[in-house]
């Protein structure tokens, strides 16, 4: 099953989506919605934990490793009986698509536990997308805060969390991976593509750039921008440096955002502290975005609103259930995953 899968590791709202909608337009690849099968494997509490579960975590992760030490082969068995598991699901999935024979996980959680999935999955190939720090930060509080970059922050710093976990893996390299920049993919769709395919041993299929003939079921995953277009456009690239020139406070807030993170990070990631800035001069006097406004962007607002008011009531009522069931999984990141 490794040498059939394919992994997307990047931050959110960097282009996974259009990513991974290009690859599954391969004749020989198949995709689905974010399946979030991997991260849960990764907190069962042997090679780390969750902050808080239905059960004593805490017992449960030393009684693991106790069992687990026990085995003929120690950690080696634990983790092929998670490949047992997650090989099941994947193989099934693609099972279930006469022809295709490569299945891509895009799951942007993943970039977080690289170093569990990595061990598990040592022989699948990797693809890193990254893009430009305050590009990535920009898209994810106009799209879910509503353009309020302190609140974003507040709830979810995403650069200091993804830019160092990923650029340690772009550093390390402990298995087969390719680095996708995602202003590189947008400006050159076809030969970005052609470099990922040869990499993925697979023959070039060109006309994957035109993403929306491939079938794509619904489900978690970023519908904003890509099911507006056929093929990538350059015209998200700098909207972020319009949007900061406009606004000194969340200027500073950048700054202070990208003081956290160390030059050799932001090297490895594609995005040198010297040239960080650069777009701010080329964009000029150019109106900030608007804030996206759609049915997914009002139900992550929504789910933002509510979150804090369902976990204060109490659990038994149908209703409360559901919504617990929407804050907590369709929002994904939530407070306590930093």
């Amino acid at each position: 099953m490794q040498e059939k899968l394919i992994f997307v590791l990047s931050p959110p709202r960097a282009g996974s989506t259009l990513l991974q909608r290009m690859l599954g337009a391969h004749s020989a690849i198949f995709t689905h919605p974010e399946p979030h099968l991997i991260t849960p494997l990764a907190f069962l509490g042997y090679h780390d934990t969750v902050d808080a579960a239905p059960y004593d975590h805490v017992n449960a992760a030393e009684a693991i490793r106790s069992f687990v030490d026990g085995l003929p082969g120690g950690e080696a068995d634990y983790l092929d009986a998670l490949r047992a598991y997650a090989d099941t699901m994947y193989g099934r999935m693609l099972a279930t698509r006469e022809g295709k024979r490569r299945f891509v996980d895009k799951t942007p959680a993943y970039a977080l536990v690289w170093p569990f999935l990595t061990r598990l999955y040592p022989e699948a190939k990797y693809v890193v997308l990254t893009r430009h720090p305050l590009a990535v930060f920009s898209s994810y509080a106009q799209s879910f805060f509503n353009g309020d970059w302190r609140a974003a922050h507040a709830f979810n710093p995403v650069v200091e969390r993804y830019v160092p976990a990923l650029a340690e893996l772009l550093r390390q390299r402990p298995v087969p991976l390719i680095h996708v920049p995602y202003e590189r993919l947008v400006a050159s769709p076809e030969r970005e593509l052609e470099r990922v395919f040869a990499f993925l041993g697979l023959e070039h299929e060109p006309e994957a750039v035109n993403y929306q003939r491939a079938e794509m079921k619904a489900g978690m995953g970023d519908p904003i921008n890509v099911d507006r277009r056929q093929r990538p456009t350059t015209s998200s690239v700098h909207k972020w440096a319009a949007e900061l020139g406009a606004d000194p406070r969340k200027r500073a807030l950048a700054e202070q955002m990208l003081a956290r993170v160390s030059d050799d990070d932001l090297r490895d990631w594609g995005a040198p502290r010297e040239s960080l800035w650069e777009p701010l001069r080329e964009v000029g006097g150019k109106p900030p975005p608007k804030p996206v406004l759609n049915s997914y962007t009002l139900q992550r607002r929504v789910m933002l609103a509510l979150r804090r008011g369902v976990h204060a009531r109490p659990q038994g009522e149908r209703l409360v259930r559901r919504l617990r069931y929407y804050c907590d999984v369709l929002l994904r990141d939530s407070l306590n995953a930093r």
